[in-house]
């Protein structure tokens, strides 16, 4: 897949769906599902992210969705999310860095203390950091 084919993270923005719409993607219910497809946007309901956030059974999770999708984009809605805790920001390396086609990781809302972690990780090199309006 070429560059020029991928999805253009201003064309594909996260939907705000209503929480009767989305779904959790494990037992837990933390990391709830707003949209599949080939841009598969994740959230946290407008939660904080647990500081116990267990990185390796959400990256499986994740990635059998986005196989299951073929999705090329992963986005997470940050809306409402103060913190990331450090194995969250794992877990956004390690899908930026997959081996087979790693999709685009993109992040949206983040509050100015996640955008500043992001920054001084330089994590924004690997993540796209993106918003959208509320008015939209």
């Amino acid at each position: 897949m070429t560059a020029a084919s991928l999805p253009d993270p201003h064309q594909h923005r996260p939907i705000h769906s209503a929480p009767e719409d989305q779904y959790p993607l494990t037992d837990d219910g933390v990391l709830k599902v707003y949209c599949a497809g080939p841009t598969t946007v994740l959230g946290f309901a407008g939660s904080d992210v647990p500081s116990e956030f267990n990185v390796a059974h959400y990256r499986s999770a994740i990635t059998d969705l986005l196989v299951a999708e073929r999705a090329t984009v992963v986005a997470f809605d940050l809306t409402g999310v103060s913190m990331l805790p450090s194995g969250m920001l794992g877990l956004l390396v390690s899908l930026a860095r997959q081996s087979d086609n790693p999709p685009r990781v993109q992040v949206f809302n983040a509050c100015a203390d996640v955008r500043e972690v992001l920054a001084i990780t330089r994590l924004d090199s690997l993540v796209e950091v993106c918003d959208v309006s509320q008015n939209n």
